[in-house]
């Protein structure tokens, strides 16, 4: 850039309106309510007055995920996770070994006969 061309230029949209000063602009009112997780964490959230005091009784907390609370006293335990089961999983479930032997030796038997292959 040289010494006689102007500064950088500052854009703006079309049809802006100056910036107001601080002293015209008020935030919304708000309130914060605090959560607390089983790890001790206390967790700040914060809402508008708007909503009168409706506000969740849960809230993930910030720094671990867990689930907080509003009582610091008795926060909520995390809820246990199922893990996947399998098809064979839901079957050891509904049969017991010998069924299953028994019913592997139905079904051995049945391809035996139909191949030709008796015991």
């Amino acid at each position: 850039m040289s010494a006689n061309s102007p500064g950088p230029i500052r854009g703006s949209k079309i049809g802006a309106s100056a910036p107001r000063p601080d002293s015209q602009v008020s935030d919304a009112p708000r309130f914060s309510v605090n959560y607390y997780c089983e790890n001790g964490h206390v967790t700040k959230a914060v809402f508008s007055a708007n909503i009168k005091g409706d506000y969740p009784e849960e809230w993930s907390c910030e720094k671990c995920g867990q689930p907080a609370g509003l009582d610091a006293e008795n926060p909520p335990v995390e809820p246990k996770t199922v893990p996947f089961k399998t098809h064979l999983d839901y079957v050891k479930e509904r049969r017991s070994d010998e069924d299953g032997e028994r019913i592997l030796d139905e079904a051995l038997d049945k391809l035996r006969n139909r191949f030709g292959r008796a015991r």
